[in-house]
C-alpha cells in the first residue's frame, strides 16, 4: 500500500497529456541523464515526481521494473490516439476508474471510493474511519502497513483537490484547477465547517458505453482471478461490489437500473428479473479495451 506519493500536487489541467506526449517521443524522460526532466516537462522537481506517479495510477502508462523507462499501456494509446488532450468526459471517467480502483499505488483512493460508506463527512471523520480500515487490513494480511496521520491527510487533501474546485480564485491561463471537477463527484456541503459530500452524477451525464466498459473489465478481472467464464452478473453486485460501477461512480440503484435499461435497449446486454434474482447477460465477445475503442469512434 502507498500513502502520499502524489508530492502533495493534484492532477491539474493539461499535465496528463503533456505527460504522455513526452513518454511518446522518449520513453526515458523521466531518468535520461542526458535529458533534465524539469527543463523537458516545464515542472519542479517534486511536481515530475507526482506526474511520474500519476501517469502510472491513471492507467496511461506503465513502468519497466528493470530500465525505469515509460511506456503507454493498451488503455494509454487509445486515449492518446482518440483523446490526446484528454477533453472528453468519457476519458475522465475512465481515467478516474483506475485512480479509485489501484489498492497498491493509490491505496486512500481507493479506501475512499470504495469502502468509505458515508455520505457526508469531515476530515476528522475520513481519518478515523481510513485508519480502522488500515488496522483490518494489517490483520487480514498479518503484517504491518507503514503510514502516519499526516500522510494519510495530506492524500484526503489531494482527494478533495481533485474533485471540488478550489476556494482560491485562479487565472483561467494559471491551468491550477484539476481537470475532473467536471465529473462532480464531490461536492462542498459547509465550507465554513469543512463538511463535505460524495455527489452522485445524474443518469445522463456518463455514456453508457463508458459504464459498461467498467462492468466489463471487472468481469475480466474475476474471470481471470478464478479462472473461469462469468456468465451472469448479480444487479446488486454491480452497486455494492468494491471496484464496480456503484462504488466508483457515486452511483445508487435507481441510477444504476437506468444506465442497464439503455445498455439493454442499445443491445449490449440482457437484464433478467426473475425470482428475486436480478442478473445482467452481457455479450461474450465484449472486452474493456474494445467498448474504450468503441466510444472513441461514436464520438467523432
Amino acid at each position: 500500500m502507498r500513502f502520499r506519493a502524489h508530492e502533495t500536487f493534484a492532477i491539474r489541467k493539461g499535465w496528463l497529456h503533456k505527460g504522455m506526449k513526452n513518454v511518446v517521443n522518449n520513453p526515458k524522460v523521466f531518468i535520461d541523464k542526458n535529458v533534465n526532466p524539469m527543463e523537458r516537462l516545464g515542472l519542479g522537481t517534486n511536481m515530475v515526481k507526482a506526474l511520474r506517479y500519476w501517469l502510472q495510477v491513471a492507467g496511461l502508462t506503465e513502468e519497466n521494473q528493470k530500465s525505469r523507462e515509460q511506456f503507454l499501456t493498451e488503455f494509454g494509446k487509445l486515449v492518446w490516439e482518440n483523446d490526446k488532450y484528454i477533453e472528453e468526459d468519457g476519458s475522465l471517467y475512465l481515467i478516474h476508474y483506475f485512480l479509485s480502483t489501484n489498492k497498491d499505488m493509490a491505496t486512500s483512493w481507493y479506501y475512499f471510493f470504495n469502502h468509505f460508506n458515508v455520505t457526508e463527512f469531515t476530515k476528522e471523520s475520513y481519518l478515523e474511519n481510513i485508519k480502522l480500515f488500515l488496522y483490518e487490513q494489517e490483520k487480514n494480511e498479518d503484517k504491518e502497513i507503514k503510514f502516519s496521520d499526516r500522510a494519510l491527510l495530506e492524500d484526503l487533501d489531494c482527494i478533495l483537490r481533485t474533485y471540488l474546485p478550489s476556494q482560491i480564485k485562479y487565472s483561467p491561463e494559471s491551468n491550477m484547477d484539476s481537470p475532473f471537477l467536471d465529473l462532480q463527484l464531490l461536492k462542498n456541503v459547509d465550507i465554513k465547517e469543512k463538511v463535505f459530500a460524495k455527489n452522485s452524477p445524474l443518469s445522463v451525464v456518463i455514456n453508457p458505453l463508458v459504464i459498461l466498459a467498467v462492468i466489463v473489465s471487472e468481469k475480466e478481472k474475476r474471470e481471470e482471478k478464478e479462472g473461469t467464464k462469468i456468465m451472469d452478473i448479480k444487479i446488486s453486485s454491480l452497486e455494492s461490489d468494491p471496484c464496480n460501477i456503484g462504488k466508483v461512480f457515486n452511483l445508487n440503484s435507481l441510477t444504476i437500473a437506468m444506465y442497464l435499461d439503455k445498455l439493454q435497449n442499445l443491445g449490449y446486454l440482457r437484464v433478467i428479473r426473475t425470482a428475486g434474482l436480478d442478473i445482467i447477460k452481457i455479450n461474450n465477445d465484449l472486452t474493456f479495451l474494445g467498448l474504450v475503442q468503441e466510444y472513441y469512434q461514436k464520438m467523432i
